[in-house]
C-alpha cells in the first residue's frame, strides 16, 4: 500500500468511527509500524492540515485519534476528501469560483457547479454564503468573444491528455476555413478570450488558434507533438500582445501629462521601461514584434500619445488616425 493509499485510508477510518480509533486498529489495518503511522500522521497534519487529536478515554469510549473541527487556537475548519480550509481559505476559494464563472460564463458551468454545492454545505450553519459572495464579486466584460463551451472543454481535454485535435478553423483574416490537425500546447486567457497555442503540423511551426473561430474539434488518439519551453516562450509573451514572437523594434511612446497617471500603472509588457518627464508626460518604451495590436492599442488613448519611433510605427498609426478623421469631415 502506497503512503497516499495510506493517508486516504486513515482518514476515512477516521470519517466513519463514532468512537475515538485506537493506535492498534490502525496498525493492524495498514499494516505498517508504529514509526510508518507517526509519519503518515504528522504529514496529514502538517502538509493537509488535518484535524486529527488524541483524545483521552473516558467512561464507555476508549482513547483513539478523532478528526476535531474545533482544536484550542485553530478555530473552525472544513474538510473536502482529506483537505482541510480555515474561513478564510473557504472565501478565497468562493472568491476563486466566482472569478473563474465570471471569466467566461458557462465554459466550466458544469465542472464548478457540483463542487461550489458542496463547498456550501459543508460550510453548514457557518455564516458564510456562497450566494452572497457571488453578490459582492463582479467581474464586467468588455468586448469578449464568446467560445462555445462544447469546443473549450474538447480543446481542454486534449491539451491536458496530450493528444493531437482535428479542428475545422475559421480565419478571420482570409474570410475561410480550413482543416487543421494539431498538438495542442497551452491554453491561453488574454484579454477575455481564449486561445490555444498548437503546433501545426500543416504549417510545420507553432500558431495560434482563437477558441471561438474554431468551429469543430475532435480529440484524435496520436500523442501530441511537444514543444519544448523556450519555444513556448518565444512564440508567446516575449514581445508586446499577443501577436508575439521574438521581440524585433522598440515601441517609443510619449504620453501627455494628463494620461500620464493612469499610463504609469499600466503594465503593456514585463519588460518595459517608463521615464517620467519633467512636465508630468511620460515616454513608454515597449518591446514587440508584430505592429497590429500595439497600434490598436495606441490609438486608444487617441491625442493624447505620439508616437516617437520607430518610423515604421510611427507612420502606421498616423494613417489610422488619417483615415478615422477623414470618417468626421463634412462631404
Amino acid at each position: 500500500m502506497s503512503q497516499t493509499e495510506r493517508l486516504y485510508q486513515i482518514v476515512r477510518m477516521l470519517e466513519n468511527a463514532r468512537q475515538p480509533v485506537p493506535l492498534a486498529r490502525f496498525l493492524d489495518t495498514l499494516e505498517i509500524s508504529r514509526a510508518s503511522f507517526k509519519r503518515d500522521l504528522d504529514y496529514l497534519r502538517d502538509r493537509l492540515g488535518a484535524p486529527i487529536v488524541w483524545r483521552r478515554g473516558s467512561v464507555g469510549e476508549a482513547a483513539g485519534y478523532v478528526l476535531e473541527g474545533d482544536r484550542p487556537g485553530a478555530g473552525k475548519r472544513y474538510g473536502i476528501h482529506g483537505m482541510w480550509f480555515n474561513p478564510s481559505e473557504i472565501h478565497a476559494l468562493l472568491m476563486m469560483q466566482q472569478l473563474a464563472t465570471a471569466m467566461e460564463p458557462g465554459l466550466l458551468a458544469g465542472q464548478v457547479d457540483g463542487l461550489m454545492t458542496r463547498i456550501g454545505l459543508m460550510l453548514g450553519s457557518a455564516n458564510d454564503d456562497p450566494a452572497e459572495i457571488a453578490r459582492r464579486v463582479r467581474i464586467l466584460h468588455s468586448a469578449n468573444r464568446r467560445a462555445t463551451p462544447a469546443i473549450f472543454d474538447t480543446v481542454a481535454q486534449a491539451t491536458m491528455k496530450r493528444r493531437r485535435l482535428a479542428l475545422r478553423y475559421y480565419a478571420r483574416s482570409r474570410n475561410a476555413e480550413s482543416d487543421r490537425v494539431v498538438s495542442p500546447q497551452q491554453l491561453l486567457h488574454y484579454r477575455e478570450n481564449w486561445y490555444l497555442l498548437a503546433f501545426c503540423h500543416q504549417a510545420g511551426e507553432l500558431r495560434l488558434f482563437a477558441l471561438d473561430a474554431i468551429r469543430t474539434a475532435t480529440v484524435k488518439r496520436d500523442k501530441a507533438r511537444e514543444v519544448g519551453p523556450r519555444s513556448l516562450q518565444k512564440a508567446v509573451g516575449a514581445a508586446f500582445g499577443i501577436f508575439s514572437g521574438a521581440p524585433r523594434e522598440h515601441a517609443e511612446l510619449h504620453f501627455s501629462a494628463d494620461v500620464a497617471p493612469w499610463v504609469a500603472s499600466e503594465i503593456w509588457h514585463p519588460a518595459q521601461t517608463s521615464t517620467p518627464q519633467p512636465d508630468g508626460s511620460l515616454r513608454l518604451c515597449v518591446p514587440y514584434a508584430d505592429s497590429r495590436e500595439l497600434t490598436m492599442e495606441i490609438l486608444r488613448y487617441g491625442a493624447d500619445v505620439e508616437v516617437v519611433g520607430p518610423p515604421a510605427l510611427r507612420t502606421a498609426v498616423a494613417e489610422k488616425l488619417s483615415q478615422a478623421a477623414a470618417r468626421y469631415r463634412p462631404t
